[in-house]
């Protein structure tokens, strides 16, 4: 049996180098949307989507694990700035990506996973037994993904990649499944009836805005004694960081980030907070305010510092995810787009600026909360933690994007780390495992087509576990990327946790291999390095460029967490 093609299927596969079939049409619509990459793994069923590849002038990077090559999407689409395409094979090689579509997800990324599927007349109740079947396989999708489509013939790839490209970038953005059955991408396109597809602009959709709450909320804001704004991820996704500096410098109202939204305001501005969301003093200052505006993020378990934050003024919330509007904590809801809501408000602000007074007021009270914040951590036996975190910061190039997988030293960075320019990601929206290198080598693949500068990947030993096989994607593709693994015998943060818990660790402690010559195998630059030097060692390898990998072994330790002490805010 051909592996491509079930005979009794009477699917029709290409042979001539110049012929045509549904796959080219998927890559072609995906060039004409703009596309320039593609990430994946090929497989049975989605082979006729691999044979376009070599007629395509998209860039294909292989990974060797589906949820890595989802993550790789994801690092791929915030370097980008655009939906990144995800090629997958059925079943088994479909749902490996789901906790990496989660990623996505939860940090509003726009990943469009393109699937094989099994022979259309397998669908829905039809014949049973292929390779690689599910009853259902985009039900398995719809609790992560924002939709799915499913194609059932040739006509329909054009306008679903459209559509699904579209509902990708659609406010809030977020990855959509795309289902193309085997058949289907196998099948000749007759040149007269499927043109390549031309160029076309597909911006995403953001809600309608309401003009009535958009100029009460600029009333309340024009009137507080003590504005604070709170600003997220949605912030970034909206490309919204010169609206929110104009809005805070208005209004003199200091602005604290969540670990989502690091990079969207300037970290040594007089106003900022910074993001130190986890820090009691935060925590207090925000529930101070007289008025918050929180801006495109949903106040989460980590962003409210695990729902202990309790404003006691009002509280004015835009975000366009109309599920999270307002779902943790009550107040004024605006459903819009960040950039919209606060263009809106700017312009329906009293003209002028904040006096002088104020201004200087504002900035003496975030000072105030961030001397706080650095004599709580100075208090705390961590002196190798932030020297390490102090020196590796000072070392990298300020421009240059770091992906930090769910380790210790990420938890640190996720408050400490000053972005400078660089994209700061992390796999924090849904914590899954792996996510550093990866995203490292997506992000990686748009600066080497595009030119741009190295990336940084950080991992513990545990994370790194999960994306080793991808010291062979790194090496196959010679992508610039450094990978800095801080090797503490485990899962470090479970390891603390438990201890904390039970007094004791359990399943926490792991086998690892001689990282080194593993990279080393593969023909990559690695060296083990004292914690002293790896400051050191990172900015060199970045320096040097190519696939590099520097190892630490050590035990680091987080700070002391602050909501232990505080009740829930529904519990006071």
């Amino acid at each position: 049996m051909n592996p491509t093609n079930s005979s009794d299927d009477n699917a029709q596969s290409a042979t001539g180098k110049n012929e045509r079939i549904g796959g080219d049409l998927v890559l072609e619509t995906i060039q004409a949307l703009g596309g320039r990459h593609v990430v994946g793994l090929p497989g049975q069923h989605a082979l006729g989507l691999f044979d376009a590849i070599r007629r395509s002038d998209l860039h294909y990077l292989s990974s060797r694990v589906e949820n890595n090559a989802g993550f790789m999407a994801d690092g791929l689409a915030r370097a980008t700035g655009t939906v990144a395409p995800l090629f997958l094979s059925a079943g088994p090689g479909a749902l490996t990506s789901l906790a990496a579509l989660q990623e996505a997800a939860a940090s509003s990324i726009p990943v469009l996973a393109v699937a094989a599927q099994i022979p259309v007349r397998g669908l829905g109740g039809g014949r049973h037994g292929y390779l690689h079947e599910l009853p259902d396989q985009a039900a398995s999708f719809k609790g992560v993904v924002k939709d799915t489509f499913t194609v059932r013939h040739v006509s329909q790839i054009v306008p679903a990649v459209i559509e699904a490209w579209q509902h990708a970038l659609d406010a809030p953005a977020g990855p959509v499944l795309l289902e193309l059955p085997q058949d289907v991408l196998l099948e000749r396109i007759d040149e007269d009836l499927f043109p390549v597809p031309t160029p076309m602009l597909v911006h995403g959709k953001t809600p309608r805005i309401s003009q009535p709450l958009i100029e009460r909320a600029a009333e309340i804001l024009a009137s507080a004694a003590r504005p604070v704004i709170y600003a997220g991820g949605g912030v970034r996704a909206a490309a919204a960081t010169t609206e929110l500096l104009q809005l805070a410098e208005r209004l003199a109202a200091p602005v604290a980030t969540t670990f989502g939204g690091k990079e969207v305001f300037p970290w040594e501005h007089p106003l900022s907070l910074q993001s130190w969301a986890e820090d009691l003093h935060t925590t207090e200052f925000l529930e101070d305010a007289d008025v918050l505006l929180v801006v495109g993020s949903g106040l989460g378990e980590l962003s409210s510092n695990y729902f202990t934050l309790d404003p006691r003024g009002t509280v004015i919330h835009i975000d366009a995810d109309l599920g999270q509007l307002t779902a943790n904590y009550r107040g004024m809801g605006i459903h819009a787009d960040a950039r919209d809501a606060l263009s809106g408000i700017l312009a329906a602000l009293p003209e002028g600026d904040a006096s002088e007074e104020k201004f200087a007021l504002s900035a003496a009270r975030a000072a105030e909360v961030r001397d706080k914040v650095a004599a709580r951590l100075a208090a705390q036996p961590l002196e190798k933690e932030m020297k390490l975190i102090a020196e590796l910061r000072a070392a990298v190039p300020a421009h240059t994007d770091t992906f930090w997988d769910m380790t210790v030293l990420a938890y640190w960075a996720w408050s400490a780390w000053n972005p400078q320019q660089g994209i700061s990601a992390s796999a924090q929206g849904s914590g899954g495992l792996g996510y550093g290198l990866p995203a490292a080598i997506g992000s990686a693949l748009a600066a080497h087509t595009d030119g741009g500068s190295s990336k940084l990947a950080v991992s513990g030993d545990g994370g790194s576990l999960y994306g080793i096989a991808e010291l062979a994607t790194l090496a196959q593709h010679n992508l610039d990327v450094t990978w800095l693994i801080i090797d503490d015998g485990g899962y470090g943060i479970l390891r603390e946790y438990m201890v904390a818990e039970f007094g004791a660790a359990t399943a926490t402690e792991l086998t690892r291999p001689d990282y080194v010559a593993l990279a080393k195998s593969f023909g990559i630059s690695a060296r083990k390095v004292s914690i002293e030097d790896a400051p050191a060692a990172v900015a060199e390898g970045l320096a040097a460029g190519g696939p590099q990998l520097v190892l630490v072994e050590t035990k680091l330790e987080l700070f002391a967490p602050t909501h232990l002490d505080r009740p829930a805010a529904h519990e006071k």
